[in-house]
């Protein structure tokens, strides 16, 4: 059976619920009896409070051995020159990444759209290629002997070119080992990273966004006191799944860090968070009532964690932004208008030109901060020129992408006016994923 009679077949109990309900509530008969007002209350409170759920039934996460150390990755090897050739380690990976992305992400993407969610088996297959793994040293049961940011760059942007959405969500518990392989202590590592590392891996979040405009991830409203959690966390992929959290919050005037939260802790509640683009990734919003939390690394690993974290927004623009060029280019060229093809106009002509040229002007950037990171030099300044130009221009692309294709880019028949809604996630998106 393919991911798509898998998905359709699939009955949500809570959408059969709702479903059901609004069916009795337009019933005539409930006026006959009077009961109109009390029908439509429990619909009401169906609906609104159907989709709140608590946090995911946990594993036990516990060290099956000591370690006497945390184990850290030693920065790459620069080469002193400027080369963004791939090694041959890198292009073996990104080359499975790519083939998956086009073979098993990129048919599955209208239903996971369309659903809200990325199927089980997807996730569990791109489990199976090791992309929680890319950043957890070997001693620990990785696959890595040193930094390996550009690689996640590159894993990032070839499996976004496949559908961002599902990209993120499947993306999502590699940012938590990530995290806890960057800066967690012994402790943490020996309890959390064996499950990364297994057959079996859990479904984990990184969350840093809140509700509320301008948001600014160095002035939390989520709070760390006397060992407690308070807040709420936006736009948190896969939330209702999530075995494990990483939680940013802010702790008195010492400023923002991160806190490893088990979902099956009492006071985690999550509520389904819908929208514009992204939506296969299960955007939900997590609910934090003085939750018990040990912290993970410190205040200046805090600040590098936003910024990888922004790298990998700009990583996933890049493969979004180069599925976009690589459907209107055919496109403009085989379709016609007054007897020629439209690429024929010099209009169009110059669009398509501009969505190449200002890819590569975002690749070249952020390809820059990823070597720098990887080699553990300052990268900050190439991280903020990277979101900047990948926010801007990832938003035109996306934009140009549905003009070009005029009435076709308006439609859900062609993909690019959900690439146009994804790629608007770029400068609004704060954790979920890291390199």
């Amino acid at each position: 059976m393919s991911l798509q009679e898998r998905m359709k077949g699939r009955r949500d109990p809570i959408g059969v619920g709702v479903a059901l309900l609004n069916r009795l509530a337009s019933s005539r008969a409930i006026d006959r009896f009077g009961l109109r007002k009390q029908t439509e209350r429990v619909v009401f409170e169906a609906t609104r409070t159907g989709f709140r759920t608590a946090g995911a039934l946990s594993r036990s996460f516990s060290a099956a051995s000591k370690l006497a150390q945390p184990s850290r990755l030693p920065a790459a090897k620069g080469t002193g020159r400027f080369d963004l050739t791939p090694t041959e380690d890198q292009q073996m990976v990104v080359e499975v990444v790519r083939e998956f992305a086009a073979e098993v992400l990129r048919p599955a993407a209208s239903d996971a759209d369309t659903a809200c969610a990325t199927d089980a088996t997807v996730v569990e297959q791109s489990a199976e290629l090791g992309l929680s793994l890319i950043e957890v040293p070997e001693d620990l049961g990785g696959i890595v002997s040193e930094r390996s940011a550009m690689t996640g760059v590159l894993v990032a942007e070839a499996m976004a070119h496949g559908d961002l959405g599902q990209a993120v969500a499947c993306l999502a518990p590699a940012a938590v080992s990530t995290a806890i392989s960057l800066w967690g202590d012994e402790t943490q590592q020996a309890t959390y990273l064996p499950a990364f590392t297994g057959s079996s891996v859990p479904a984990a979040a990184l969350a840093i966004l809140e509700p509320r405009p301008l948001f600014d991830p160095f002035a939390l409203q989520t709070t760390f006191e006397r060992g407690r959690l308070n807040g709420v966390k936006s736009l948190v992929p896969r939330g209702a799944d999530a075995e494990l959290f990483v939680i940013a919050a802010q702790v008195g005037e010492r400023g923002p860090a991160l806190f490893l939260v088990e979902s099956g802790q009492p006071g985690v509640t999550i509520d389904a968070e819908p929208s514009m683009g992204l939506r296969a990734a299960s955007l939900s919003r997590v609910i934090l009532e003085d939750v018990p939390a040990v912290q993970l690394g410190t205040f200046e690993d805090y600040a590098d964690c936003v910024r990888l974290s922004r790298l990998a927004w700009c990583a996933l623009s890049l493969g979004t932004a180069k599925a976009v060029l690589d459907y209107v280019t055919p496109y403009v060229n085989t379709r016609t208008a007054f007897g020629e093809p439209i690429s024929h106009r010099q209009s169009v002509a110059f669009m398509v030109a501009n969505i190449g040229i200002e890819l590569e002007g975002m690749r070249l950037v952020t390809y820059r901060a990823g070597s720098r990171a990887e080699q553990g030099l300052p990268f900050a300044r190439e991280v903020a020129l990277a979101r900047r130009l990948c926010t801007e221009k990832g938003m035109q692309i996306g934009t140009d992408g549905v003009q070009l294709l005029g009435g076709h880019g308006f439609v859900k028949e062609h993909p690019v006016e959900r690439w146009y809604r994804d790629l608007r996630a770029i400068g609004v998106m704060e954790g979920a994923v890291l390199v």
